[in-house]
């Protein structure tokens, strides 16, 4: 089966570095899914307004590994970095298949010169991310309470104390503030990563962001626009 996708994903987010590691878990951050000429049909849409979660399924396009090479194993972020796990029992991006599965929330459909997109918001993928379909999210179907996480139910991500110059936050919107603000908390660096001296550099719009890590404390030391 051949596979073409229907769209791309647009963000801030314009490398996998400061990507939410799941989607969902920063709400605030927003994006646009634009279709492609051949799919953007506003009968492809009908009806799609009355739902408020949506899943998308979607390609790992940044692995940096070759088509067809994977592993049996995986070692997931929020274990360190350090244990293995079966990679059909984890969401490592390194799959037989690169294909990925985020629900987002659809805030509205948006006619413009550039054709048909929807706004969306809290999705995990990275500014140019091939969109290969879109289904609704149906709660009596897709929510499930009271279930087994497996190695999730006894690991949660830490969060980190963000210390963000006030000169250096009126360069954003508060909208824009806020996203930005929930990915640092959460931790973009590698989890075996502990240098406090490292200064790291993130994308985020047309802005470098520069912070350092020191215990759970990230302080951000500049902002720049990138060239």
């Amino acid at each position: 089966m051949n596979i073409t996708p229907i769209a791309y994903y647009h963000t801030k987010l314009k490398t996998k570095f400061g990507v939410p590691r799941q989607s969902g878990i920063v709400p605030e951050l927003q994006g646009i899914i634009q279709f492609e000429p051949e799919y953007c049909k506003a009968d492809a849409l009908r009806g799609i307004e009355g739902f408020d979660f949506l899943w998308l399924i979607w390609g790992f396009s940044l692995n940096d590994r070759r088509e067809g090479e994977w592993s049996a194993l995986v070692r997931p972020p929020l274990l360190g970095g350090n244990s293995y796990m079966g990679v059909f029992a984890t969401r490592s991006p390194f799959r037989p298949n690169a294909l990925g599965l985020s629900s987002v929330k659809l805030l509205a459909v948006k006619s413009d010169e550039n054709g048909l997109a929807l706004l969306v918001a809290g999705a995990d993928l990275a500014d140019g991310t091939p969109i290969f379909d879109i289904k609704p999210y149906v709660e009596y179907s897709d929510a499930h309470t009271g279930v087994r996480n497996g190695f999730v139910d006894n690991n949660r991500w830490r969060t980190l104390e963000v210390v963000f110059p006030e000169e250096l936050r009126s360069m954003f919107c508060d909208d824009d503030f806020c996203a930005l603000y929930k990915i640092l908390e959460l931790d973009p660096r590698p989890q075996y990563h502990d240098d406090p001296e490292r200064v790291y550099g993130m994308p985020y719009g047309e802005y470098d962001i520069r912070f350092t890590v020191d215990g759970g404390v990230l302080t951000v030391v500049g902002v720049a626009e990138l060239e």
